[in-house]
């Protein structure tokens, strides 16, 4: 059973704290099964379970509460007989139309603690961050982390963990599966050969619930087109123009406003996430040719069929970009005088720079180390490959993948 403890660390810290937490990922992340966790642990604290409400908007006992007083009258049902703190949870609250006045003034007017999660990170765009700036924190909440999926393996196996050596063995066989069919938590529990179409289901419903009827979409085909066009070019730079160039090569024609708009939304479900340039040298945001990396790598080959070794260094790169993003940094891709870092880092005072690749070898050293030798500042410099031997040079650290994933 694992733990998630990078989030139960920040729900514990946040306990009781004047704020509303707010849980956004992508769909079957893990989201519910958090909620529970964290509510098994208030409970073995010794907080009385008449205490803890919660909510599952996905459930069958609530899927019918659609709107805000129909929420309020529940919650008002629920809360009547009892006494003193109370913690709220609500669980795909996005389901209901204007929730965000209710949690306002629960928030206002109970005793309690508020823990809300949603499958759109546009729920924070309307009256909770209008009214209570400064009063919520938002916990982004990602499928497996790599240390998250060898622990689920070991949980079925009988290994001495104190042999660094096999386990080492293990991890090393178990990345191509991490990289290649992902790390949904549901999905580890099925069958190799089952968990395309698992991802493929999730797929599915990411585009129908959170994009086509959210948003309204009718032309369903440039919707397909352009999220084909994302999975095919994780980690590579381009523009609004560039996908409508492209899409009108494909006798598609659609304008740069509508793939925008689009962008925004996809971006909005969680599925992707979108990582602007940055001018390290006039320390700006670019307003042109961002990146887009996929929520989990599972889907480039569930939904687009790619081979394995199709455009493997980009796939790489998505999956270090995850890693720093669910270690909690602030991650642009840097550019300087023509050149191309791929990941700028900051987490409070510290900042980094990493470079990625799929291998290190003397055609390419150039490229990899060239970059961050043009930086003149002393913040530390990384290469990332999959290379098992250390290629570190002109003090830049080289670090494999798997060590990256393991403990950088």
């Amino acid at each position: 059973m694992v733990q998630r403890e990078l989030y139960m660390e920040k729900l514990r810290r946040l306990k009781d704290k004047d704020v509303i937490k707010v849980i956004t990922g992508v769909r079957r992340c893990g989201k519910s099964y958090l909620l529970q966790l964290f509510i098994d642990e208030l409970i073995d604290s010794g907080i009385s379970e008449e205490n803890i409400i919660l909510i599952n908007f996905d459930s069958i006992k609530y899927k019918n509460i659609r709107r805000q007083d129909e929420l309020d009258e529940l919650v008002l049902d629920l809360i009547n007989n009892i006494q003193g703190h109370m913690y709220l949870f609500f669980d795909e609250i996005q389901n209901v139309k204007f929730w965000e006045k209710s949690i306002v003034s629960y928030y206002t007017d109970l005793d309690c603690d508020i823990y809300i999660t949603g499958s759109n990170s546009n729920l924070l765009s309307g009256e909770l961050s209008t009214h209570l700036t400064g009063r919520y924190m938002e916990i982004r909440m990602y499928p497996f982390s790599f240390n998250e999926f060898c622990d689920y393996k070991l949980e079925s196996l009988d290994l001495d963990e104190s042999d660094e050596n096999l386990l080492r063995y293990y991890k090393r066989q178990w990345l191509d599966e991490f990289i290649w069919q992902g790390s949904f938590p549901f999905s580890l529990s099925i069958s190799s050969e089952d968990r395309f179409d698992y991802l493929q289901d999730i797929f599915n419903s990411i585009l129908y619930n959170d994009l086509i009827e959210r948003y309204s979409i009718r032309d369903i085909n440039i919707l397909n087109k352009l999220i084909s066009f994302l999975l095919d070019n994780v980690g590579n730079v381009f523009s609004s123009n560039s996908i409508s160039n492209f899409l009108k090569s494909e006798n598609v024609s659609v304008s740069a406003v509508t793939i925008q708009n689009y962008l925004k939304y996809i971006e909005n479900t969680c599925l992707f996430n979108r990582v602007p340039r940055e001018d390290i040298k006039g320390k700006e945001l670019l307003k042109t040719n961002e990146k887009y990396y996929v929520v989990d790598t599972g889907f480039i080959q569930a939904i687009r069929g790619k081979n394995r070794y199709d455009n493997r260094g980009r796939v790489i790169e998505n999956i270090v970009f995850l890693e720093l993003i669910k270690r909690g940094y602030s991650v642009t891709i840097g550019k300087l005088n023509g050149f191309e870092i791929d990941f700028l880092c900051r987490k409070n005072n510290e900042i980094f720079y990493v470079q990625v690749a799929e291998r290190i070898h003397e055609g390419n050293i150039d490229r990899e180390f060239g970059s961050l030798l043009k930086l003149k500042d002393n913040y530390p410099k990384y290469v990332v490959s999959a290379d098992e031997d250390d290629k570190s040079m002109h003090g830049i650290r080289h670090i494999s993948l798997l060590d990256f994933l393991i403990d950088f």
